[in-house]
Parts: C-alpha cells; sequence; structure tokens
C-alpha cells in the first residue's frame, strides 16, 4: 500500500462530492501539512491510501504514488487513450511512467528533451521519436503534456498540436508563460493545467499498472542520503525516479 501527495480532503467539500477532491481548498498534502514522505512512519486515511499491484517491489511502487499518479491524471486530461499521436515534454520520473501507459494504450510517444541521457532513456522506452522542444517532429499532434516546468515551452509545442489538440501542463510551478499569438491557440486548441490527483486517479492508475505490468527505474537512496538524491533530481543526473529507503 501507498499514500500519495493528496492525503485527505473535508467530507462535505464540494469538489470532492464532484470527484474534483484534488481542487478541494481544505485539502491535506502529505509531508505538507501532515507527517509523511520523510518520516519512518505515517497514517493516512484509508480512502486515500492505494494497493500496489502484488508483482511490483515496494521500492519500484514508490514512484506510482507521486510521479505516476501526475502523469496518469495528465494523460486523463489530455485525453490520450483516444490520441493516436502524444508528446511528452521533459522525461524524468513522470514521463518515464506515462509513455508505458500511453504505449498500452496504442499512442505513438514523441519526447521532447534536451539531454541526452534522457533522449537515449526515451529511445529504450519506446518512443517513436526524440528531439528538442522547437525540432519538428514530423506529424501534427492530437495531445500533448509538458511536464518541465519552464512557460516558454509553451507556445512552440501548441504549434505541433492539430487542432483541436490539447496541451497539458503537469508541474505545480512554472516559470512564466510568454506571450504568444492566438493563432496557435485558435482552431480549438486547448491549454490546461493539472493540479494534484484524485482518488479515482489512484485507482485507475494501479489497475493499468498491473495489466501492463508497469516497471519503473528507479535509484535507491538511504534517508541520509535525501540531500544528495535532490540534488541528482536536481542535475538530471538520473534515469527514473529516486526512491529513500526508510529503515
Amino acid at each position: 500500500f501507498g499514500a500519495a501527495w493528496l492525503h485527505s480532503t473535508p467530507e462535505d467539500c464540494e469538489f470532492r462530492r464532484r470527484g474534483l477532491e484534488n481542487l478541494c481548498p481544505g485539502a491535506q498534502f502529505t509531508g505538507w501539512d501532515v507527517h509523511g514522505g520523510y518520516a519512518e512512519y505515517a497514517v493516512a486515511p484509508e480512502e486515500f491510501v492505494y494497493p500496489a499491484p502484488p508483482q511490483i517491489d515496494d521500492a519500484h511502487a514508490a514512484p506510482l504514488m507521486c510521479a505516476g499518479i501526475i502523469g496518469y491524471r495528465s494523460l486523463r486530461i489530455a485525453e490520450a487513450r483516444d490520441a493516436p499521436t502524444l508528446g511528452l515534454v521533459g522525461f524524468g520520473a513522470s514521463a518515464h511512467i506515462a509513455i508505458q501507459i500511453a504505449r498500452h494504450w496504442g499512442c505513438e510517444v514523441y519526447v521532447f528533451t534536451h539531454t541526452e541521457r534522457h533522449r537515449q532513456f526515451a529511445r529504450e522506452m519506446g518512443a517513436a521519436w526524440v528531439g528538442s522542444v522547437g525540432d519538428d517532429p514530423g506529424v501534427q499532434l492530437r495531445s500533448a503534456i509538458i511536464f518541465a516546468p519552464v512557460g516558454e515551452l509553451i507556445p512552440p509545442m501548441l504549434r505541433v498540436l492539430e487542432r483541436g489538440g490539447q496541451l497539458v501542463c503537469a508541474g505545480i510551478h512554472m516559470s512564466p508563460i510568454p506571450q504568444f499569438d492566438y493563432d496557435l491557440l485558435y482552431g480549438e486548441r486547448v491549454l490546461r493545467s493539472v493540479m494534484n490527483s484524485t482518488r479515482e486517479d489512484g485507482e485507475g492508475l494501479m489497475r493499468v499498472a498491473g495489466e501492463i505490468p508497469l516497471q519503473t527505474t528507479v535509484k535507491t537512496f538511504a534517508l541520509d542520503e535525501a540531500n544528495e538524491a535532490l540534488r541528482q533530481v536536481k542535475e538530471s543526473e538520473l534515469s527514473g525516479a529516486a526512491v529513500l529507503q526508510i529503515a
């Protein structure tokens, strides 16, 4: 079992009643409002805890509870299940999970990343094309997800979306979005953000993770190596996700 970033919401929340508890103003978050993440023990409400597929061990299931759930929600909002072509911008912990789900759904995945380590990783994970933002992927994309927190990436990614396409921003924070011509958005293109995740996302992710079965790439660190793990994530030195092993 694992606990995600969204720890709980008030039962009387209107957003929760609509199945959108991720938007609840009174939500509490693991490691922010309550103990968890860097704790040896944590307590969480049963309805916000998810059973990992039995064939995935704890270390490899850990990324599903954060990077995986955000990636899964981004795929849902991007309507990737019905998209023949999907772009992923940035290829870190979330994207290396999202590409497996997208390919399981039958998408051709086009990866935009500037780091050669991540480009090679994307190729190994089955990307149909790998390049940089601004490069021509050779097709118009039905949907795209930006995992990198860089607002300057939005205009060039709108350029490669087909009419009616979805561009989803998956980060919690993003640098300022530059001004761009309305023509880039015209044609009923949609620009959306992702905020946290719902219980439906967590449950859906665990089901599809077992079906694939999903394989995460992780590098484990002891709890007292947390600062080094964060440094390697910040410097893009990892392929996949960093996982802290709590004694």
